[in-house]
This record gives C-alpha cells, structure tokens and sequence, in this order.
C-alpha cells in the first residue's frame, strides 16, 4: 500500500538555528549594561556628555605642555650660559695640575742627583779618613760596589702559588702559603752572614748592617724598596767554601725545610765572580768635626761613621 504523508498540523515547530547559542545570543543582544544605558541616556537627555570632559581634558594637556616647554627652554638656557664658565674653570684646573706634576717631577730630579751628590762624598771621607782600614769600612758599610767570588741563591714561590694554591704550612715559624715571606729572607741572608759572606744583594738591592727585610702584604721590601720574585741573592766569598758552609747552617736546612715541605723553589751555585753595587744610600749615625787645614785653605765639615 502506498504511505500516507504525515500530518503537518499536529507536528511541532521547528527549532531555532541557534537554540544551542542561547548564552552567546543574550551577551550579543545585551552587550551594554543597563545602568551605563540609562546613565548614557540621562546624559544625553541633559546635553552634558562630551563637551565639559573633553574641554577640560584639552585645556589640562595644553598646560602640561606649556609647563614642560617652559621648563626645557630654562634648563637649555641655563646650560648654555654655564657651558663656557664650566669649560674654562676645567682647562684651568687641568692647567695647573699639568704646572704642579712637572714641578713635582723637577724636585725629585733635584733630590735624586742631591741623594747621589751626599752618598758620593759619604763614600769619598770613608775611603780618605778611615785610616788603615778605610777600604774594609768602605766595602762593609757599602759604600763602594765589590766584585770578586761567591755563591748564587735563588729563591722562588712554589709552583702552586702562582695559580693562588700552595699547602698551609705548620705554625712552627714558617709562613702559611707556598710564598715567600719575609722572615724567610731575613734567614736566608742571616746564614750567609754567618757563613763567611762579605757583601750581599738581593735582586740587585746592596744591603748593609742598617737594611731591614720587612713585608707589605705579600710583597718583600728590602730599604722599603719592593722586591718581586724569583729572589736572586749574591754574595761575595770564598765560593765553594762560602755554599758549603751555607747549607750546612741552621738556617741553610730551614731553607732546605721549606723546600721539602712546602714545594719552595731553591737553587744554590758558586760563582767565579759576581758583582754587587754600592748602597743606594748611607745613614750617618755620628760625626765629629775636624781642623781645619791652613796650609790648603780648605776645611774638612767631618767624618762620620754609618
């Protein structure tokens, strides 16, 4: 049999497109709330919205303006006219700082040449009015430079310092890193003495019997003049005898000892001949005044012992 169509007066509407879009639809359909329409609305009722707002806006922003100009203007102005005083109280600053540095360096040159001038004559009333023995007063003061056989001491930091390693060391006198002090010179040149050494120098630094080996940090000061290693010391001697003596010598096996234990760098030769320079200066401790000689017509001011 043939079917029948359906009745279309008993069957439902058909749904909306976006029923499942009901949530999206009412945001869209009511995207401003009512109290901000309602308020838009009396504003627009009133004739107030826009004018007053935008105006005062307008005339606030004019006037930030203006103030801000105002100030750049002053500020470019000012700096204009300080720019030259500034520039010039600079380049005279610079002036005499440029006058005061050579003055400062002329006077050191005038003390220098005025050190060399008193320690030459120190050297000359040494050699003249030391009597007999004015060569041997001249050579263990220092006052004149020496040359003859002796030993070649070197001594360095451990290996490890220089990369800011080195050992502690025990607290029985010796320093606390690999370096080198002080006190451990202070042996060192100490023992030569002690073993016959006639004159020594330390990295090309005379010493005499009124030198002090101090420290300053980690540097080695010798007469308050900085050392830095490797320490190179000469001394004058019988050579052989002279290195023999040394290391045999408490203070040759304290040497010995940091070498051992703390990786202190030492080497020890004698030497066929070293030379040593003279002082770099004389301390006069006391002085007595002599005749004068009437028959030359010249006066001696004194003689002095250092």
């Amino acid at each position: 049999m043939p079917q029948q169509p359906p009745d279309r007066s008993t069957a439902s509407p058909p749904a909306r497109p976006d029923a499942s879009m009901s949530l999206l639809t009412n945001v869209m359909d009511h995207s401003l709330d009512e109290g901000y329409a309602e308020a838009s609305a009396r504003r627009k009722a009133d004739g107030s919205e826009g004018l007053p707002r935008t105006l005062t806006s307008k005339l606030g922003l004019a006037a930030g303006l203006v103030v801000a100009a105002l100030v750049v203007t002053l500020g470019a102005a000012e700096a204009r006219i300080s720019a030259p005083v500034v520039a010039k109280e600079r380049e005279e600053l610079i002036d005499r700082i440029d006058a005061e540095t050579s003055a400062a360096d002329a006077l050191e040159s005038d003390v220098d040449e005025l050190r060399i001038e008193v320690s030459e004559r120190q050297r000359k009333a040494l050699e003249q009015h030391g009597g007999a023995q004015g060569e041997l007063v001249a050579l263990l003061s220092g006052a004149t430079p020496v040359e003859g056989p002796g030993v070649k001491l070197v001594v360095d930091d451990a290996r490890e310092t220089d990369q800011g390693g080195g050992g502690p060391r025990e607290s029985t006198g010796f320093a606390d890193t690999g370096r080198v002090r002080d006190r451990d010179m202070q042996r060192v040149v100490n023992g030569l003495w002690q073993s016959g050494a006639e004159a020594v120098a330390i990295n090309g630094q005379r010493l005499t019997a009124l030198s002090a080996i101090r420290a300053a940090g980690d540097a080695i000061l010798v007469d308050n003049r900085p050392l830095v290693p490797p320490y190179t010391v000469l001394a004058v001697g019988d050579g052989k005898r002279l290195s023999t003596a040394f290391q045999d010598s408490a203070d040759g096996q304290y040497l010995h000892a940091l070498q051992e234990s703390f990786d202190i760098r030492t080497s020890i030769s004698d030497q066929e001949k070293v030379r040593l320079p003279a002082a770099p200066s004389l301390i006069v401790r006391t002085a007595e005044p002599m005749a004068a000689d009437t028959g030359s017509g010249a006066a001696d001011t004194g003689k002095g012992t250092s």
